[in-house]
Formats: structure tokens, sequence, C-alpha cells
């Protein structure tokens, strides 16, 4: 709507009459046809001074009188580099740079139009009016009318009685009518007087005083409010205001209010430079009406570049207690399921071609269900040097070396929420911390022929323990006897991975295809050690799938454990391959371990060591039945009891767009009944997981849109998550959608929430917004509004 470039455009000087030169051919003198040639991009021309712009007078007619008074009639039009004017009749006077243009007057800059009946303006003053005045914006694609357009300055332009709407519909379904709209072009702010904004020809929200920004930049102002209820806070309203602090930094405040709780505190503050960037987030909640505790979150995030392949960054956050996110999970998000918060602090160096290092801190704030059994805290880290070096096809060896040194703290046991975690095999007060040094370095000589491979492997894993046992005063820890202080580690570890690859002309479901047959075989071999008196900081037992079935330990994380192994792995995958796309329809696999020596290594001392000489059945199958339907299966099968141990199955059925269908099962068995096959699971403490999944997305008619997901635990039966919504498609440029969401916010309790939204395409949406919540949640979820083009300067060129 900048309506002041009238002042560029109109400013023009004498009549300027261009001729175009025709090529001459002169007699005798061959010609050539001209060669063709790229033509430039279209492009902005900056920095040009207006008396330095040449200006071109286009008319039916055109006068000249002695008094300085240029006439233009009939198809009149006064072009620039930068902007175009018509009209059917325009007169300008020199001596008092008076402007008037009658009849079908039209402004033409930067993509955007202004029309009007009449057009007055002063290009030495700046000053002038239109009445009537038609816009069309081309930065925003926004339109709209003014009674009258008053320009004060340059900068400063008044419109009354404004009506305007960012929708394209010749019967737009909302619009925002003002009775005084200022226009500051310079600092890119908007000023609406006794603003309301009409949707379906209904009022539905109205502000004495509205500020926002002309161009698509940044600007301070409050931002559209969300709302909704949920059971944990009651009704809930934020207000979010945006402060456009600088170029490169912002922040803003959200004040929320929570009918149970209280008024919250938010506020984000985001900050960009040459080699540096970041944003701090925090929360303060003075008095929880329900808590009767002050409530708050903090968190800040930095990345450094310091050069030099130097690197530093930060990521800091804390709770003030266990169940702030379980009392105040954002609606529509699920953050109750937080359980470690981690901290972390360091250096990356990667300066060098085949070396890289880091120097990390990492803190970990447990955050305890009092509902449930108490959750063993992580070991801080303070600090963890790591150094890596690798080369690859170094005459053909392949050289890897991860080195670690890491300083491990375990924090104190937290009193007061649950009694003392007795399984864990510690006694109160009892805790092992230390410094630990290790080294695994590998070189393997990978050999790729064409359709086989064979890789050779052997690396030495070195381990060094300096251990503090605190509060022992007889050996108990892990049910044995308390490890030295210091002990060291040597394992050599031996490997050799082949497979091939056999092809053949196939059909599936009466199409051609490729049918492949790919057996792999991965041979371990790891010597045993005594490993009981290692203490045991960041390593648990794998999960075992078809990855960990070829890896070279049973044992993850820091490899505190490393098992003994003679075994062999075997591998077959069949695939049927389109013959016309390439692309995979159907794929089977399987594998099995191998075992030619019993486990002893094991991670607790009551644990079981594997005695057989077979490793459960890993069973996959994938395929795509049709282009819209795809199915899954996965499982782990017991060999002897023919018991499952794991397995997952799922189909997710898109017959067309904004239409899906999934479902999903999963299951895995308590992990200590299928390690020791003697072991008797205690209802009161059954770790097994059994949970379907049902999610879509689903046209009730033409307009409305069902939309859904449904969790329930077998194993607790009870849901554990639902999600329940209709969408509406209007007719042009609006969607409305109510979502209520009911998810486990602990062993016991549940959050209900319940929230609606309007979204005007060209404005903005009005509630909260649940796209990230159904983007997450849904499989296959696709917004109902198709995406708005990006809006340029040449939206609209002549």
């Amino acid at each position: 709507m900048r309506l002041v470039w009238w002042t560029i455009l109109l400013a023009f000087g004498s009549a300027t009459a261009v001729q175009a030169q025709q090529p001459r051919v002169e007699a005798g003198v061959s010609s050539t046809l001209p060669q063709l040639q790229v033509a430039p991009d279209l492009q902005l021309h900056k920095n040009v001074k207006d008396n330095e712009m040449s200006s071109f007078l286009v008319g039916d007619k055109m006068e000249s009188d002695e008094d300085g008074l240029v006439k233009l009639t009939g198809k009149a039009e006064v072009r620039r580099i930068d902007s175009v004017v018509k009209g059917d009749y325009i007169d300008y006077q020199r001596s008092t740079g008076q402007v008037r243009v009658r009849g079908n007057g039209l402004i033409m800059r930067d993509a955007s139009i202004v029309k009007g009946p009449e057009l007055n303006y002063n290009i030495n003053s700046e000053t002038g009016e239109v009445n009537d005045a038609n816009f069309w914006l081309g930065s925003t694609g926004g339109a709209g009318t003014a009674v009258r357009a008053d320009i004060l300055s340059r900068d400063h332009m008044r419109l009354a009685d404004v009506s305007y709407t960012g929708c394209p519909c010749p019967d737009p379904s909302w619009y925002i009518k003002s009775s005084r709209v200022d226009l500051h072009f310079d600092d890119n702010e908007g000023i609406a007087r006794n603003g309301v904004l009409y949707f379906k020809g209904m009022p539905i929200l109205y502000s004495p005083f509205l500020t926002f920004p002309i161009r698509k930049e940044r600007k301070s102002g409050f931002l559209v409010p969300t709302y909704g209820t949920s059971s944990s806070g009651g009704f809930e309203v934020s207000l979010p205001y945006y402060l456009n602090l600088g170029p490169n930094y912002d922040a803003t405040l959200v004040p929320r209010y929570m009918a149970k709780r209280g008024t919250q505190l938010g506020a984000e503050f985001r900050y960009l430079g040459n080699s540096y960037s970041g944003q701090v987030f925090g929360t303060y909640l003075a008095d929880d009406k329900v808590a009767n505790m002050k409530r708050w979150y903090y968190s800040w995030q930095h990345a450094q570049r310091l050069g030099g392949g130097l690197s530093a960054s930060f990521d800091i956050r804390r709770v003030s207690d266990d169940d702030y996110f379980r009392d105040f999970s954002s609606l529509g998000l699920n953050e109750a399921t937080n359980t470690y918060l981690p901290s972390t602090a360091g250096l990356n160096w990667s300066g060098y071609r085949y070396f890289n290092a880091s120097l990390y801190a990492y803190t970990y704030q447990t955050l305890q269900d009092r509902t449930s059994s108490y959750l063993l805290p992580q070991y801080d880290k303070l600090p963890e040097l790591y150094v890596r070096g690798a080369r690859y096809n170094w005459g053909g060896f392949d050289v890897e070396s991860d080195n670690y040194a890491t300083r491990f703290n375990m924090p104190n046991f937290k009193y007061g929420t649950h009694p003392y975690p007795f399984p864990a095999n510690l006694e109160p007060y009892q805790s092992y911390d230390g410094t630990r040094f290790s080294s695994y370095t590998s070189v393997a000589y990978p050999i790729v022929r064409a359709g086989w491979y064979v890789t050779p492997k052997v690396g030495v894993h070195m381990s060094q323990y300096n251990t503090e046992w605190n509060g022992f005063s007889s050996p108990s820890v892990q049910g044995g006897i308390q490890g030295p202080q210091s002990q060291s580690r040597v394992l050599p570890i031996m490997s050799l991975d082949s497979g091939m690859t056999f092809e053949r002309e196939a059909s599936l479901f009466g199409n051609d295809a490729i049918q492949t047959f790919e057996p792999r075989l991965y041979y371990l071999n790891v010597p045993y050690r005594d490993q009981s008196q290692i203490p045991i900081y960041d390593t648990s037992l794998a999960s075992f799938n078809f990855s960990q079935a070829f890896s070279e330990n049973i044992f993850s994380g820091g490899w505190d454990r490393i098992a003994e192994a003679n075994q062999v792995t075997v591998g077959l995958t069949t695939r049927w391959l389109d013959a016309d796309s390439g692309s995979e329809r159907l794929s089977l696999s399987a594998a099995q371990r191998i075992y030619f020596s019993d486990q002893r290594v094991k991670l607790g001392f009551n644990d079981q060591t594997r005695t057989d000489t077979k490793s459960d059945y890993l069973i996959g199958a994938n395929a795509a039945l049709t282009d819209t339907l795809n199915v899954r299966f996965d499982g782990q099968f017991n060999p002897h009891s023919k018991d499952r141990n794991r397995m997952t199955a799922g189909f997710r059925w898109e017959p067309k767009r904004l239409t899906t269908l999934s479902a999903s099962y999963r299951y895995e068995r308590d992990p200590r009944a299928y390690a020791d096959p003697n072991y008797v699971i205690n209802p009161l403490d059954d770790k097994t997981r059994e949970q379907v999944s049902v999610s879509a997305q689903w046209p009730l008619t033409n307009k409305i849109y069902a939309l859904g997901r449904y969790d329930y635990s077998i194993q607790e039966k009870r849901n554990t998550q639902s999600i329940l919504g209709l969408e509406y498609k209007g007719e042009c440029c609006w969607v409305g959608r109510v979502v209520m969401q009911r998810y486990a916010v602990s062993s016991q309790d549940v959050n209900t929430a319940l929230f609606f939204q309007l979204e005007l395409s060209g404005l903005g949406s009005l509630g909260t917004d649940p796209m990230r919540l159904l983007s997450d949640r849904i499989a296959g979820y696709r917004s109902i509004t198709p995406p708005i083009p990006e809006k340029t300067t040449f939206e609209r060129y002549e």
C-alpha cells in the first residue's frame, strides 16, 4: 500500500523520446542472422537516484505549453525503470511539481498496484491525496480499498475507512475494517485504529489499536493469541508479544494464564552472529495454586565457531521439580515423557583430515515419577574427552581408532520420593565413581567385487578403570566383591564379514520383476576375560535385531562389558524389484546366530548367561502390495520354546491425497524373561510391553475430514494416548479445526486437552496450532490447506 511511490513515479523531467535503432545492411555486405542470447534475469536496480532515472511518456496525444504544463491524453503512461503510472489523462506542472491523473489512474511498483479515479500529488512537497483507492499488494498478496488516502510525507500516509483482505477470492471469507490506518514506511509499521476482523460477514475480533508490518520484515507487536483447555491447567490463554530488537536478534514474551494454576510468564531470546548463534528460553510461575510452590524452567543453547576447525557449544536445561512437564505440557504436545533432562557443554575440533576430537561435559536431571518405581539416575560425565582417527582405502585398508577418557560421577539418591531401589544392588549412600580410559583400534581390508564381498577385520579394545568405591563398609557391590581401585582390560576382536548377491528374472502378482538372493555370513571371535569387578557406568544389553546380529558386542553404550564370542551369524534376504522402475515391491529377511561356546560375561551378579547353541530367529518382511498399501512385519522367536520375544507389525494405506489409515502392533517380552528361560515374571514388576496403535486422516465429505490416533497398552490395560479431531475446509481461504488429546503423564495419571483453531489464509491462525502434534503423531498426515506460493517483487510485471 505504499502510495508514496508517487513521489518516485511522477518525478519526471523533460519528455524524452526514444527511438529504436534498426540494424543497417550496406550494399554488398552480407548479413548473418542474429544469434540467440541468454536474457538477463529479472532483478532490481538498487541505489539509483531519482534524478538519474529516465522517464518515458506515452499517450495518444501529448501537449506542452510555454508555462511548463505537460498534458498526456488517451492511454497515458509514464514509465521509469522502477515503476509505471497509467491514466486516461495526466497533467504535470513543472514549475510547481503538481501532478494530476484523471480517469482510471494506476500506479504499479514492486508488484503492487494502486488504482483510483483521481490522483493528485505534488512531487516537491511529497504530499497529496487519492479518493476511492483500490490496492493490491505484491509482497503479501493482500488487497483492499480506502475511501481516502492522504500522503503526509514520503514516509507517512494516512488511510481512512480501510477494508483489507489477504484472500484472493472474489467473495473473500475474511476481511479487516479500520476507521484509520497510518503507514510509516521507513519503520515498516502500520497502525490501525478500531480494527475489526470479519469472518463470513460476522465480526469475531476487535482491537482499538493494532500494529502490523507493511513488508515481510520482522516487526515488534502482539502475535495471535492461543487458547484451549486441559485437565491439568484448566482454561488456558496466552498472548505472545514479539520484540524485533535488531537485525540479528529478537525476543518473544509469552504471558500464559491457566485458570487452575495461575499466570505463568515465559520468554524467548534468539541471536545470530557471523560465528555464533543461540537461544534462551524460560518460564516462571511465582505461585502454583495447585502445588503451592514456585515452578520454573530454563534452557540455553549456544553454538560458536572459533576458527581453525574448532567450535564450542553448550545446551543447558533445568526444571524446578520432577512434575513440571507433567503439569505444564504445552497444549497438543506430550512433553510429560521427558525423564532425563540433559545439559551439555564442550569443544569440537576437526582441523585435520584424518582426525577429530571433542571435549564435553554431560549432566542429567532425572525426573522421577512418584507413581512408578524409582528411576536410577544416569552417571554424569565430567568431562569426556574423545579423539577419533580414521583413514579409508589406505593401500586398500580401512583404519579406525576411537579413544575416550571419561570421568563418571553418580548423582546422590533423591530421598522422600521412593523407597531405595534395592534391585540396583546398592545400599543407601553407596555409589562408585571413577575414570575410564578406553581405546578401540581396528584395521579392515574390504574385498569388494561384482556380486560378492569379503571383509576381514582385526581390532584391539583396551580399557583402564580407576574407581572410587564410596560408602562401602563391606564388599557388596553388584552382589560380589568390591572391585580394586585400578584395573585394566585388553581384548582382541576379530571378524569376517561376507556376502553375495544373485539376480534372476521373476514375476510378482503378475508383474515383471527382478528377484535378488542375498546370503550373508558374519563370523566373530572375541576371547573371554573376567569382567565381574569392572563397574558398569553406561552399558546395557543391546536389543537383538538385524543390525545388532551383525555387530561386535551384545552390550551397547560404553562397553563396560565385552562379551566373549565364537559365533557365526547367518543372514538371508530376498527382494522383488519392479522390472521397469526398480522400486522394491517385496523383501523377506531372516537371520540367526550360531554359537560355538557358552557365554560367561554378564551385567548383573544375578543375571543368567546364555548356554544355547542358537539364538532366536529374526524374521522380517516388507511389502508394497499396491501403490497405496504397504505392510511390514518383524519378529524375534525362540527356536526351542517357540515363544515370541519381540514382534512388530503394521500397515499403511493411502488410497488418495489427504486419505490415510495406518495401524501397528508392538510386543516386547520382559528382557529378563527371554535372557533367562527360568525367570519367573513378577506381575508387580513386569517390564513386558505390548501396545496397539491406530491412526487415520479420512474425508467424511468433500469439506469435512476426520483425524485421530489411539494407543492402547495391552500390558497396562489402559489407553496411553488418544487424539480425535475434525477439520473443515472452507470454500476459500479458511480452515477450522477442533482437536482433543488425552495422554498419559505418569504411570497412573492422564491429562486431557481440547483446543480450537481457525486458520485464515493470508492472515494467520486464531487459537492453538495443532499442526506439529498432527504431523508427529498421525502417520502420513497432510495439511488440507495447499501451500501458499511465495510472492516476489515481479509477481506483477510490465
